[in-house]
């Protein structure tokens, strides 16, 4: 059962700006990314459920988080359907992120009161999305969208929050332009947790970066 509400972690997702966002099949190197991200102050974060026996991982990993690293709000994304979704949540994930709006996945969601943030790619489906409860949607990939689609949607719908993934870096110029557009927050995976931070276990680098790219949010925002 999750431990924090919807507007817990909406209320995260704006006050911190970002998301970082990982998987990896060792548990001892995600508790070591977790605590890493963590100590960088980072309260968020999304373990996508990408390999086989990811629930497996997850499962020890919230165990950790929530004994270990106080505050912290553990959620699931790349979640593509109902089931997982509703598995993942009996596991205490407090988010569910999704590359795709699938209203099987909201209703299973909103049932449970647990924040969904679905991947949307036109002002259709982010309507959709909000006449289903969004709070915040995934603009994804944010790479083939970028600022300009962000700050022409706030136009008629200023209401929606968005959080870009896919496309964004830790680059000032990259962050300054979602956040100038009027994002609520990014989402974050390989251009912070890299493959050769993960591959060296630098995890006082990636301490660093995360409250490198923290503080700069906070100057943009």
């Amino acid at each position: 059962m999750a431990q924090y509400t919807r507007l817990e972690v909406v209320k995260q997702m704006q006050d911190s700006g970002m998301v970082p966002l990982f998987y990896h099949h060792d548990i001892e190197v995600a508790k070591s990314v977790l605590k890493a991200c963590y100590d960088g102050g980072a309260r968020l974060m999304e373990f996508t459920n990408r390999g086989d026996f990811a629930i497996e991982i997850f499962n020890q990993l919230i165990k950790y988080s929530i004994a270990e690293l106080p505050g912290m709000i553990l959620g699931v994304g790349s979640v593509t359907d109902a089931a997982a979704a509703s598995q993942y949540m009996l596991s205490g994930a407090n988010f569910i992120v999704t590359p795709v709006f699938r209203e099987d996945i909201a209703v299973v969601c909103n049932r449970r009161k647990v924040l969904w943030s679905p991947g949307c790619g036109s002002l259709t489906e982010i309507a959709q999305a909000e006449e289903m409860g969004c709070e915040v949607v995934k603009l994804f990939p944010g790479s083939t969208y970028g600022p300009g689609f962000v700050k022409a949607i706030k136009g008629p719908q200023p209401w929606t929050s968005v959080m870009p993934t896919g496309g964004v870096s830790t680059d000032k110029e990259n962050l300054k332009g979602w956040f100038d557009a009027g994002v609520t927050c990014v989402g974050i995976g390989s251009q912070l947790i890299s493959k050769d931070i993960l591959a060296n276990k630098d995890y006082s680098t990636l301490s660093a970066n995360v409250k490198a790219v923290l503080d700069l949010i906070q100057q943009l925002k």
